[in-house]
Order: C-alpha cells, then sequence, then structure tokens
C-alpha cells in the first residue's frame, strides 16, 4: 500500500522560510511523477510545483516561481517543499501527491496518492 507521509509546516511571519517533506513508502519511488497542492480555506486545491521522476524537470505555479523550489532525493524516497519569502496569501494546508506514471500532471485528479496535508500559516 502506498502511503505519503508529509513533515514541517507550521506558523512563520512573512518573508520567512519554511521547508516541507513528504516520505514515500510501499512502492518504487522514483519511478513516478511528484508534486505538492494547497487548499485554503474554502477555495479548490491548486498545483503549486512538480517535479520528474528523475529530478531534472520541475514545474511550479506562477504564484511561487522563484520564491518556492521543489526537490527529490530517490534514494531516501522523499520530495521537498523549499518555500521562501512566504507571504500571507500562502496560507494553506498543503498536500504532496504521487502519480501512477512517470508523465507530468497539474491538476488534483492527475494524481493518484496523496499526503495527510500540513498547515502552513503566514503572519503579516
Amino acid at each position: 500500500q502506498v502511503q505519503l507521509v508529509q513533515s514541517g509546516g507550521g506558523l512563520v511571519q512573512a518573508g520567512g522560510s519554511l521547508r516541507l517533506s513528504c516520505a514515500a513508502s510501499g512502492r518504487t519511488f522514483s519511478r513516478y511523477f511528484m508534486g505538492w497542492f494547497r487548499q485554503a480555506p474554502e477555495k479548490e486545491r491548486e498545483f503549486v510545483a512538480g517535479i520528474s521522476w528523475n529530478g531534472i524537470s520541475t514545474y511550479g505555479a506562477d504564484s511561487v516561481k522563484g520564491r518556492f523550489a521543489i526537490s527529490r532525493d530517490n534514494a531516501r524516497n522523499t520530495v521537498y517543499l523549499q518555500m521562501n519569502s512566504l507571504k500571507p496569501e500562502d496560507t494553506a494546508v498543503y498536500y504532496c501527491a504521487s502519480r501512477n506514471r512517470p508523465s507530468s500532471g497539474q491538476a488534483p485528479a492527475d494524481y493518484d496518492y496523496w499526503g495527510q496535508g500540513t498547515q502552513v500559516t503566514v503572519s503579516s
């Protein structure tokens, strides 16, 4: 059974940084495209960043480009989201997700497995 277990997150002041981690188990992690999403209250879940199976290609939403960076360590079965220059509008529950294929995807429906979610709150 595939499991994605998230860690990190919390409360930070505007301009600060946080790093989220997502540890995968239950299958060969390195074969699949991974992504991060977020969902703010009363808003739809939105794509934040994605990374190819080998880490060579990364994708990011326009709202986070230049501030957030996604990376992965296949030896540790872990994907990371480094978030810098955080803004109050980044406040949301963040989810990591895994596709069942190596190709990219930016819609929630493209993903098959999800982490438990972690709260990120940015104060002004």
